[in-house]
């Protein structure tokens, strides 16, 4: 017996031209900068997929080769390889790679790659920062993976450990150019799948002994509050716990619902797909399963034991046959009651019977490829298993302590994943357990959690440590209210960075040195990173300062101008910054012609469907354009429909377009209405043209911009918005928004005023005046920031 439906689809063999070998060795040229490096002391090479790698048939590649007494070597435009032919050793085998220094671009075998790193299996109990594991980016330009001692996929869907005496080295050579690198990883690794569109707006979770009753309720309630959710995430106590005989060992695996809890699960599940919400269930599958579960007499009949023996099935992800039943018997039932996808929450260890087989890999891949039989999307939520982990997301990151310490390091944490190409993280936002209560700390981590790849809200059992808004201080409340409903707002706009994700390579959140390699600066922010194409995120981890009343993110200010998402404000690029803002705030930079569609959330509903409203940020900027991609949402055919946005001059007059969609446009709504934020613009005349017909619109000049609203659009007509007069700017107040900081200072009020007056007589020149005044550093980098935000 097989798994057949479980073998990955690839092309393991590598194109004949692009290899060099000998008796004992083969080197595989897939890239002028991506070389496999074999040596088999039986001379039997590895063709079929591993563990990490799925595809070898890169193109042909240019590169030439000569002997010379008895020593290979091999050049591309980016390499140089060096080989004696013989058993790999560091004298033997060097590698060398074009460009900077030479003695940072060399390497010699079995030298540990000085990478930029790249993820880790798991924070549990992490209280801070943590190590990570090696990445394939690197300021010197290499780094290596070395794929020797994964498994061989076999063409039953099974896995078998590789023997004898082998290497198995994949080397990354490509200087600076790691987005090409990071390309050419998913290629060899697999793609990032799609993840279905609800995955995007607010998780739900707790580890918390949930009623049906309580749940409902807790559900109405954040309906009742309009704070948005899109996924329930019930943790272990759906299943009997408490209730299990000791001679069957501890609940704490299971799979039978506790019908105290919920004595009707499908009518339960059914009502939370009712309210917009898709359901995912805690598993803790290491125990089997035992005589009290509901399953067991089928299971155990179906894996030939006797079961009025009431002797455990044991749990044993190298089993073909039980991992059929695994499946057919336990999960699927469930599945066809209304389990959307299954949260695996294995913590017990690396050991199978397959020496070397990590159990949490094996369950990671069959659940992502088994949850796909009901024809929707497929979807996991686990930990982090190695190097190509990144085709089983969602990555679930463990259990946090709450402190500071702990939010400080995620933004660094979820970045730097890319480098691994992980790019599907989500965190137990607020922090799980321990720790302490600070108010603060839960708005920042929110705030953090919008701005990452998946917002799940997660807390241990405590009675105490609940992500509830109405849990905290009112102004927390608050800040928790505004940045979910923004979560779900920004849906339209991560949906198309999920459909980037995996037709371009390219992770929702990045670093900064993605784009701008050269500048040693780039390197020295490490929480702050990319959001997508058209933004940029420093999140706030520190307390406010108590004088200021502002928290600060060091951040860097790529090449070009910047404008602040929030409030407009417009800033010069190319320099390091201190960005100070209050607790209602981050600091969330729009890049110069940004376009950012968002799903109008001014009449509140729960749903991540295609939104019937669309509010689309357009920020200042000659030239800018945007594609928003839509589908289904979560089907495994894909049937895309396209909306390009683009800023355009026609007849000499600026223009806004919305072309007309091309594609599957029966997934849209027949009819769409726009709301269009001109941000940043002074007031002007404009005339709106619905398929080259005058219409009527709504327009209002707001204090960060100019805003244009037009209803009921048939969706497959050209909106285009001209303007009659050029496009301007409006300019920055910088007595108002000196005020504006200043209105909220716990200082002085003589101080207040006298500081007030300065920058008001003074303006970008009343910096030299601030510095002679020894103000706290805190105000005086909080002023200064917004002096010297435009030259």
């Amino acid at each position: 017996m097989g798994l057949e439906k479980y073998v990955l689809n690839g092309n393991p063999m590598c194109c004949a031209a692009n290899v060099v070998s000998g008796e004992h060795y083969r080197i595989s040229m897939l890239t002028t900068a991506l070389v496999r490096l074999e040596y088999s002391e039986n001379g039997e090479f590895e063709d079929r997929p591993t563990q990490m790698v799925v595809n070898r048939d890169f193109a042909p590649t240019e590169f030439k080769v000569s002997d010379v007494n008895g020593e290979l070597h091999i050049y591309t435009k980016d390499l140089e390889i060096h080989y004696d032919k013989k058993e790999f050793t560091p004298g033997g085998l060097m590698i060398r790679v074009a460009g900077g220094k030479s003695n940072e671009r060399v390497w010699h075998y079995g030298e540990a790659p000085r990478d930029l790193l790249g993820t880790a299996r798991t924070l549990d109990e992490a209280d801070g920062a943590i190590p990570l594991e090696h990445g394939i980016l690197s300021k010197n330009g290499f780094s290596l993976i070395d794929d020797s001692k994964t498994m061989a996929l076999k063409s039953d869907g099974t896995v078998e450990p590789r023997v004898g005496n082998k290497k198995d080295i994949y080397f990354f050579g490509y200087g600076h150019r790691y987005l090409e690198c990071l390309k050419d990883f998913y290629y060899l690794c697999g793609e990032t799948p799609l993840l279905p569109r609800y995955t995007f707006g607010n998780w739900w979770s707790r580890y918390h002994r949930y009623t049906e009753t309580e749940y409902k309720d807790l559900i109405e309630r954040f309906e009742r509050e309009e704070i948005p959710f899109s996924v329930a995430v019930v943790d272990m106590d759906w299943h009997l716990v408490d209730d299990v005989d000791p001679i069957y060992g501890s609940g704490w695996t299971g799979y039978t619902w506790n019908k105290k809890f919920f004595p009707n699960p499908k009518e339960f599940m059914g009502w939370l797909h009712e309210h917009h919400m898709k359901i995912t269930l805690n598993v803790h599958p290491a125990d089997g399963i035992r005589a009290y579960e509901d399953a067991y007499e089928r299971v155990a009949t179906k894996m030939g034991m006797d079961p009025e023996k009431k002797e455990p099935v044991l749990f044993d992800v190298t089993d073909p046959k039980f991992m059929e039943v695994y499946f057919e018997e336990l999960h699927h039932p469930m599945e066809e009651e209304g389990v959307d996808f299954w949260w695996v929450d294995w913590q017990q260890g690396t050991v199978t019977k397959v020496p070397g087989l990590d159990p949490l890999w094996m369950l990671n891949h069959y659940h992502y490829l088994d949850n796909k039989w009901k024809g929707t999307r497929p979807l996991t939520f686990s930990r982090y298993a190695g190097p190509g982990s990144h085709r089983y997301p969602i990555g679930f990151s463990g259990d946090t302590v709450i402190t500071w310490e702990s939010l400080q390091f995620q933004p660094y944490f979820t970045a730097n994943a890319s480098n691994i190409g992980y790019g599907w993280w989500s965190h137990d936002i607020g922090g799980h357990m321990m720790g302490y209560r600070d108010d603060e700390l839960t708005a920042r981590w929110v705030q953090l959690g919008v701005f990452s790849p998946i917002n799940r809200l997660h807390s241990t059992d405590n009675p105490f440590n609940g992500k509830e808004p109405w849990k905290y201080n009112k102004i927390v409340e608050s800040v928790m209210k505004a940045f979910l409903k923004l979560r779900h707002a920004l849906v339209p706009y991560l949906y198309t960075m999920n459909y980037c994700a995996n037709k371009e390579g390219k992770p929702l959140v990045m670093p900064m040195y993605y784009l701008e390699p050269e500048r040693e600066e780039a390197y020295q922010v490490p929480n702050n990173y990319y959001f997508g194409s058209e933004l940029m995120v420093s999140p706030i981890t520190e307390k406010i300062d108590t004088k200021t009343q502002l928290g600060k993110a060091k951040t860097w200010l790529p090449s070009g101008v910047w404008y602040d998402f929030f409030n407009g404000r417009k800033y010069e690029g190319g320099r390091m910054v201190q960005l100070f803002r209050g607790i209602e705030e981050i600091p969330v930079l729009a890049r110069e012609g940004a376009i950012v569609p968002l799903k109008n959330m001014e009449v509140f509903d729960n749903d991540t469907d295609n939104p019937k409203s669309l509010e689309i940020k357009i920020f200042p900027g000659k030239t800018g354009s945007f594609t928003l991609w839509e589908d289904e949402g979560d089907s495994v055919e894909e049937s895309w429909v396209e909306t390009k946005l683009e800023k355009a001059q026609e007849e000499g007059k600026d223009c806004f377009i919305i072309h007309t969609p091309q594609g599957n446009t029966e997934v849209l709504p027949e009819k769409r209405c726009w709301k269009l934020d001109f941000v940043k613009i002074k007031e002007n005349t404009v005339s709106v043209l619905v398929d080259g017909k005058e219409t009527a619109y709504k327009a209002t000049v707001e204090k960060n911009g100019m805003c244009i609203e037009i209803t009921e659009v048939p969706v497959n007509a050209e909106i285009k918005v001209v303007f009659e007069n050029p496009i301007e700017e409006s300019l920055a107040d910088l007595a108002q928004e000196a005020y504006a900081i200043l209105e909220k200072a716990q200082i002085s009020y003589n101080l207040k005023s006298d500081l007030y007056e300065i920058i008001k007589e003074q303006q970008k020149g009343a910096i030299a005046t601030l510095a002679s005044m020894e103000l706290e550093p805190a105000m005086f980098g909080a002023l200064c920031e917004i002096l010297t935000a435009e030259k």
